[in-house]
């Protein structure tokens, strides 16, 4: 059994160094960055007033399919998001701590999800994941259970938004990258756009799960749309300012993607 053990791990680490997995898993690293930027941008526009889509990563996916080369973008950004979740996948099976594999795990699932928002807008159809999220609510908040459920969703995504904001003022993420082959003024400027970017995220993440237990606590499906909630929640509030520094980190996090690009550990 322990033979079998050490082959299967050998064959996953073989998978996980594959020079065309790499390539692709950094080329994911730039969509995932240039996705964060339109969709600071998305946020920009939301605190100024402007029309917008869904206000989150699919609805940033949205606001460019009609550009010129749009599709062409989101495709490739589609199969950087492939690849980034096979890469995590494959990490899943060689880590060795647990807290390591759920990590991983996580990140599969979230790059997946990202991936199948671009597909939908490729085949033509609206990606509305807060819609989505906003029926699910709807009909889990029908039952006892289901509240449950959604108040549990909401503790969780507000759980994130505290560990990213946490990873962010303590600079956690630099254990993911090549400090080593960065330049002293490199490192400096790649610590501040992770730090700003990971606490931008984490509070907007935070956010948007205080938003599903208040959705289950007044019955208000309207409230559980994810990133889309939390930022009309904002501008109904007039926090612009709020909204501003939030899009700033995003686009602070979406500089960070590209430079995990050359410098992540894959």
């Amino acid at each position: 059994m322990s033979s079998l053990s050490s082959r299967a791990r050998g064959a996953v680490s073989r998978a996980a160094d594959n020079p065309g997995l790499e390539h692709l898993t950094r080329a994911g690293f730039i969509g995932y960055g240039i996705l964060h930027l339109l969709f600071a941008w998305v946020i920009a526009r939301v605190a100024s007033g402007g029309p917008t889509a869904d206000r989150d990563q699919s609805g940033a996916m949205q606001e460019i399919a009609d550009e010129p080369f749009g599709l062409a973008l989101i495709l490739a950004i589609v199969v950087g998001l492939v690849a980034m979740a096979v890469w995590q996948v494959l990490e899943m099976f060689r880590g060795r701590l647990l807290t390591e594999r759920m990590a991983s795990a996580g990140r599969a699932a979230f790059y997946l999800y990202l991936a199948l928002s671009g597909i939908k807008v490729l085949r033509g159809k609206k990606s509305s994941s807060a819609d989505t999220q906003q029926d699910t609510a709807e009909g889990l908040l029908a039952s006892s259970g289901g509240r449950v459920t959604v108040i549990t969703a909401g503790l969780i995504l507000a759980g994130i938004g505290g560990w990213l904001a946490f990873v962010g003022f303590t600079g956690r993420f630099e254990k993911h990258l090549r400090v080593g082959e960065m330049a002293a003024g490199t490192r400096r400027l790649v610590r501040r756009l992770g730090a700003t970017g990971f606490v931008a995220k984490g509070l907007a993440y935070g956010i948007a799960g205080a938003l599903f237990v208040v959705a289950a606590w007044r019955y208000d499906p309207d409230k559980a749309r994810g990133l889309d909630a939390a930022l009309r929640t904002l501008a109904g509030e007039a926090y612009a300012g709020v909204l501003l520094v939030i899009a700033v980190g995003f686009a602070a996090y979406g500089l960070f993607a590209l430079t995990e690009a050359r410098y992540r550990k894959v």
